[in-house]
């Protein structure tokens, strides 16, 4: 096991006193049998009228933050601390009925997968699927985990990962034809391949740790990361990290899971003013290990 420390703090700048609208936080990950969350705190400056925590429809847990009044700036630090025990499925534990593809999922699974499976976004020229069905070859049967295995390495070896500041995720379509993006994208558009094959996929908004920040070849450090899981019948969600090329939870320490990007953003909020007052916003991450875990 090794136990993980994450600071995350994002800071807002504004030309005038403007007011706040609510925030909604995301960065509390949910216990689990490879996460254990033994601390999680939010500080915020100025100091907020109210926090309040839900669980949203996935079952994330959520802080929405009401403030007190104006202010010319907002700070979020949130700061975990978990155990985590890396799971590296090399030999993926799958359904003997669903060791190669196609298979079918269960059907008193269906209705819950069923959100999950059908695709979201335009592909009028059927780009993405024509693209994802090279990974499964022109065998009647072939092995389901290394479809998918295959898919996750293909983006991680032939686009590049380019910081965009611009907000939001591009749309698969737009990520295959650029054969560049964020973690957001490449998440996104491995989702839409999976779908695409008629897999359960779903997207994850987290965080991950980086050895070595000099000279890593890990990609995502700094900032949020974001990758995908697929359900697989007998393994249950597996984690696919096409940034990275990751199979499995190594390094990776899952906060949220939603059906679509829009709907795991780490902090959402708005403000009452021109959008002339808006000043500046940076973000810091920083995932460490306690001295003496392994």
């Amino acid at each position: 096991m090794t136990v993980y420390a994450v600071r995350h703090v994002t800071h807002y700048s504004y030309k005038r006193p403007v007011t706040f609208g609510q925030h909604r936080v995301l960065f509390r990950p949910r216990d689990s049998f490879d996460q254990r969350l033994l601390d999680a705190t939010i500080a915020i400056v100025p100091k907020p009228a109210n926090i309040r925590w839900i669980h949203d429809v996935f079952g994330n847990c959520i802080a929405l933050v009401d403030m007190a009044g104006p202010s010319d700036h907002l700070r979020f630090e949130t700061n975990i601390r978990l155990d985590h025990t890396a799971q590296v499925p090399l030999d993926l534990e799958i359904d003997t009925e669903a060791l190669t593809y196609p298979f079918a999922y269960d059907e008193e699974e269906m209705p819950d997968l069923d959100c999950t499976i059908i695709r979201r976004y335009p592909d009028p020229e059927n780009e993405v699927a024509h693209w994802a069905r090279q990974f499964v070859g022109t065998e009647p049967a072939a092995r389901t985990g290394h479809i998918l295995m295959t898919l996750c390495y293909a983006i991680r070896q032939s686009f590049s990962y380019a910081r965009r500041v611009e907000r939001g995720t591009q749309t698969p379509v737009q990520t295959l034809q650029k054969r560049q993006g964020t973690c957001r994208d490449f998440a996104l558009l491995m989702m839409e391949a999976a779908r695409s094959l008629g897999f359960a996929a779903r997207f994850v908004t987290g965080y991950i740790y980086v050895p070595d920040r000099d000279g890593s070849t890990t990609l995502g450090g700094g900032s949020t990361h974001a990758w995908c899981q697929v359900y697989l019948p007998g393994a249950g969600w597996v984690e696919f990290d096409p940034t990275n090329g990751i199979v499995g939870n190594q390094d990776l320490i899952r906060v949220g899971v939603a059906r679509d990007p829009v709907q795991a953003i780490p902090l959402w909020g708005s403000y009452d003013g021109d959008a002339g007052d808006f000043g500046d916003m940076t973000v810091q991450v920083n995932v460490t290990t306690e001295p003496g875990s392994s």
